[in-house]
């Protein structure tokens, strides 16, 4: 049996949502006792994502979250879905092979493919296409190259390689050089995406109880016992999608995720100038993990960047938001910040998802890190489907076992690591750029010598032919 704690919300101002709608906030309290199939604990986007897909094959599943619907990170991103896991390909394939590595990206792929779905269905109003740019802050075009034939040529992935000078023409800054363009990528409004979810599994049948913390999980034998401060439950499985804030229920399941608070802010309008600044107006994101923006609403900004492993007040972080865009884009300088906000998210030590049944009838769907639109949707139909037809495509991410993480200690190493991370990254675009201007340097260094040596070639030959044409004069004059 596990026993429970209670933890505190993020602090900071809620995200601005682009269709100006609230999320629904009046949802009961689990009251009397209850007897279900499966019980989901967390109502973010894996957990109503699995529970929409149970009740839609006609299985009973009850939803209880301790606080409200999307209260934190599912609620709180930027938008950006697209295929794809928060670890590089060529990891992957270091770890587990090329032909897993193929399967896990096509499980990756059909959660994007499924969010645009649902979005098409809840809230159509808010998915606009425009693709992602994965851009390089270092010139490592070979490197480049080899993702983008392993990505199009082993996985069948829709994806293009920029060179330096395209995305330089669309993003008008210096600290970018290549990019992998995936055009079938997609924004939509977080916010109600997951408010409709919500509706749609409870249309689907779903009960959702809100208020209402888990204190214990009693996951021995067939018919697993939940406790709750108001009332109790039985479930022949329990899903644990409460990622972070699971608490106690599951220690050691919250004991192998770095609490990471990500932080991101809203600029003020910035009219025309943003255009002739930003030519994309889908997502960018930088392969460091540093920068993540696209262009939202009337010609505004949304930017992700700072991070930390202790949670603070956003609001301190909206001069850090703007010192970052003034970093990369000094043509916005002078921009205004309107909104700052915060969410913590997971991080797994391996930076892979946590997927999976943890004994018979316990399940686990957490840690998606940075990119968890798609991989909420992966895991809750993986988790759907191997509770409805025992489909065991869910082992395909048993080699991303559960790891400790260090607790207040692992805290502490996990942002120094992340301070050394960014400094590192830094320290090579600033080498690649020195680099760059020295090769500007030097080939208009050689140029010039070109041009020099051309000088000279021609007036070598015109020394010259003034030299024949003397000694042929002075020829016919001895003549």
């Amino acid at each position: 049996m596990i026993t429970s704690a209670t933890d505190q919300a993020p602090a900071g101002t809620e995200p601005p949502s682009e269709t100006g709608e609230a999320l629904q906030l009046d949802r009961p309290r689990l009251g009397v006792d209850t007897d279900t199939e499966v019980c989901v604990v967390g109502a973010g986007l894996a957990g109503l994502t699995v529970a929409r897909e149970l009740a839609r094959n006609g299985t009973s599943v009850v939803v209880l979250e301790g606080r409200h619907v999307g209260w934190n990170a599912s609620g709180h991103n930027l938008g950006a879905v697209m295929p794809g896991y928060a670890v590089a390909v060529e990891e992957l394939i270091a770890r587990v092979g090329v032909e897993d590595t193929s399967e896990l990206w096509a499980l990756s792929q059909q959660g994007a493919d499924y969010v645009r779905a649902t979005a098409v269905e809840a809230c159509p109003q808010t998915v606009r296409a425009g693709g992602a740019l994965d851009v390089s802050t270092v010139d490592a075009g070979d490197r480049l190259i080899g993702r983008l034939q392993t990505l199009s040529e082993n996985f069948g992935a829709d994806v293009e390689g920029w060179q330096v000078e395209r995305v330089r023409d669309t993003l008008k800054t210096d600290r970018y050089f290549h990019a992998l363009h995936f055009p079938g990528a997609f924004q939509l409004d977080p916010r109600c995406y997951l408010d409709g979810l919500a509706r749609l599994a409870e249309q689907a049948g779903v009960r959702i109880f809100e208020d209402t913390p888990v204190v214990s999980i009693d996951h021995g034998g067939i018919r697993k016992r939940i406790v709750t401060p108001s009332a109790r439950l039985r479930a022949s499985h329990v899903v644990l999608a409460g990622n972070l804030h699971i608490g106690a229920p599951a220690l050691r399941l919250a004991g192998t995720l770095l609490p990471v608070w990500r932080y991101a802010a809203l600029t003020a309008p910035l009219g025309d100038r943003l255009d002739e600044v930003i030519g994309f107006r889908g997502s960018v994101s930088d392969d460091n993990g540093i920068d993540h923006f696209r262009i939202v609403g009337d010609n505004r900004l949304m930017w992700s960047s700072p991070e930390t492993t202790w949670q603070a007040n956003p609001e301190k972080f909206g001069k850090a938001i703007r010192r970052r865009i003034r970093t990369v884009f000094p043509q916005l300088a002078d921009v205004g910040i309107e909104n700052v906000w915060s969410a913590a998210f997971g991080r797994t030590v391996h930076g892979m998802p946590q997927i999976g049944q943890l004994r018979p009838g316990l399940w686990v769907a957490s840690g998606f890190g940075r990119q968890g639109l798609n991989t909420t949707a992966a895991a809750g139909e993986l988790i759907a489907k191997a509770i409805l037809e025992r489909d065991d495509r869910w082992r395909l991410f048993s080699p991303f076992e559960l790891v400790w993480t260090g607790g207040t200690a692992g805290r502490a190493v996990g942002h120094a690591a992340n301070v050394l991370s960014r400094q590192t990254a830094a320290l090579a675009g600033t080498f690649s750029r020195l680099r760059e201007r020295a090769a500007v340097r030097e080939r208009d260094r050689e140029m010039a010598r070109a041009r020099r040596l051309a000088a000279i070639k021609v007036r070598s030959a015109e020394m010259m032919r003034r030299s024949s044409a003397l000694q042929r004069s002075s020829r016919q004059d001895s003549l």
